[in-house]
């Protein structure tokens, strides 16, 4: 050993202090000085110089920093956990269902668990009306209201077209403005809409410009703008609501238009704004003296066709009306303020039920939920039905339904309430696909009827499988109903995926059908 490290050996050493009182800890901000007597790391207590007689005793408790909270003593019995305190029982609101005990029941109005998340009790009763301007407020020389009786005139509907043109390239940054005003301007609003705004944050605003554009045709503005009015009773629309709509919607498009916004362009959309919500909200009106808003309904069945398919069978709390080829918008417990819309897999029964078949889609919230969640006692909420794919029974046109996938649901509602009706001198060729053959499971029904009808004609085909001769048709379902053309003097019904009805519309165009003659429901989304 040499000489360095015997003077290193036999030097002393100094105990350095970890934890409170040490020197790390005292240098802190924010923390009190070292304590003295602490603890070292090994357990070991450092010695302390005598204490000074004046000097009050220290507590034997583990000292504790200035400004930070004293440590509890070791629990010596497990903490106890209470029971839990179940909600209270909503109120009534309008109609009452009639199994107010099932399980799962997923009520919503004034004071349900939804507003109560957002802090809003403001669904009770139309908000008032605001005193001045929600949105900023606009220059003195423009108009800031209209009469909602005014109708746009020619040189509006033009003005509307040039700015939806200059809109329509930025109209994601447009629709996130128009929200954004609502909400921050008007929070009573929020509660409407759900949680995630991914898909739902597009429609109210796209419903809108879509409306705009077509204020030059006003017999299917009508129709579609009642559609929209009394499909939005389901969300807790009411009159008071529209106000501020239209001024967050103004203020948007003022925004996002720059330099092509002047005063006559902000007077033919209050215009036309008007007018939109003249009509819904009398639609809305006209709705509410014969029909709740929405219809609470039961599972009373759940069966589970294939992996990702399922047949939900609901009973609604009261009388649900709708024709066969219609559609329901749902929405599930699981999910609030999410609806989707499902197609009526039968026509109206006797015993008041309804079927839907439902396909767990990729991201499908609802799908997914219906598929693997819903079982028999939970509750779900339709919207008033809607659809223009109805069959008229005044007609003897034959009919060429094409379904695919779980686009045959309203295809074999249509078929059943042909058969309901009696199909006359009508023909009704059915053409059914799929990517594989077991995924055809309503074929044994559709050729059950089949056998006992002779009017009725059903041809399975499938697109990803070789299949033996006689047992399906091999190819894309367009392009196999087009083999069989013409179709000259048939009325067409087309449900499935878009891209498939897409493709078989242009192709039904190919053959020969008019566009009259070609019934779908792809808009139904924003109704």
């Amino acid at each position: 050993m040499g000489t360095r490290q015997i003077a290193l050996k036999n030097r002393p050493l100094k105990v350095v202090r970890v934890g409170p009182g040490s020197a790390a800890a005292s240098s802190v901000p924010g923390l009190g000085p070292a304590a003295a007597g602490s603890a070292t790391e090994g357990g070991a207590v450092e010695a302390r110089p005598p204490a000074d007689p004046a000097e009050p005793v220290p507590s034997a408790d583990p000292p504790v920093a200035a400004g930070l909270p004293a440590i509890p003593a070791k629990p010596t019995e497990p903490p106890r956990i209470p029971a839990p305190s179940l909600p209270a029982d909503p109120p009534p609101v309008g109609h009452r269902p009639l199994f107010t005990d099932a399980p799962g029941l997923n009520w919503s109005g004034p004071g349900d668990h939804w507003s109560r998340a957002w802090a809003l009790e403001t669904l009770a009763e139309p908000p008032a009306a605001p005193a001045a301007p929600a949105v900023p407020a606009l220059p003195a020389a423009v108009p800031v209201r209209v009469s909602a009786t005014e109708a746009p005139t020619a040189e509006d509907i033009e003005l509307i077209r040039t700015t939806l043109a200059v809109v329509e390239p930025v109209a994601d940054r447009a629709t996130a403005h128009f929200y954004a005003l609502i909400f921050v301007h008007h929070p009573e609003i929020r509660a409407m809409f759900p949680a995630a705004m991914d898909v739902q944050r597009d429609r109210l605003f796209h419903a809108l410009l879509m409306a705009a554009a077509s204020a030059d045709d006003p017999a299917g503005l009508t129709a579609y703008l009642t559609r929209l009015g009394q499909g939005h009773r389901k969300y807790g629309t009411l009159a008071a609501h529209y106000g501020p709509v239209g001024e967050c919607l103004v203020a948007a498009l003022a925004r996002y238009c720059g330099s092509r916004w002047d005063d006559r362009t902000e007077l033919a959309w209050r215009r036309v704004y008007g007018l939109v919500s003249r009509i819904m909200i009398e639609a809305a009106e006209d709705a509410a003296r014969t029909s709740p808003p929405w219809w609470q309904a039961e599972v009373v069945a759940h069966e589970r066709r294939t992996r990702d398919i399922a047949v939900v069978t609901l009973r609604p709390d009261q009388a649900y009306p709708y024709r066969a080829g219609q559609y329901a918008t749902v929405e599930t417990p699981w999910w609030p303020r999410v609806w989707r819309h499902f197609s009526f897999s039968g026509a109206p029964r006797s015993d008041g039920l309804l079927t839907f078949h439902v396909k767990a889609v990729q991201a499908g919230w609802v799908s997914n939920a219906l598929v693997h969640r819903a079982a028999p006692g939970d509750v779900l909420r339709l919207g008033p039905a809607a659809g223009s794919m109805v069959v008229d029974h005044g007609s003897d046109a034959n009919l060429l339904c094409i379904g695919g996938g779980t686009g045959i649901a309203p295809i074999s509602a249509l078929v059943e309430e042909v058969a309901a009706y009696g199909a006359g001198s009508r023909k009704v060729e059915v053409f059914y696909g799929a990517r594989r053959s077991a995924e055809l499971y309503e074929l044994a029904h559709l050729r059950e009827l089949a056998e006992r009808h002779l009017w009725l004609s059903v041809r399975p085909v499938v697109s990803d499988q070789q299949v033996a001769p006689g047992e399906a048709l091999a190819g894309e379902l367009p392009e196999v109903v087009t083999r069989y053309a013409p179709w000259h003097g048939f009325r067409a019904y087309l449900s499935g995926p878009p891209a498939m009805v897409r493709r078989g519309t242009a192709a039904l165009k190919r053959a020969g059908l008019t566009s009259a003659e070609i019934h779908h429901d792809l808009v139904g989304d924003l109704a």
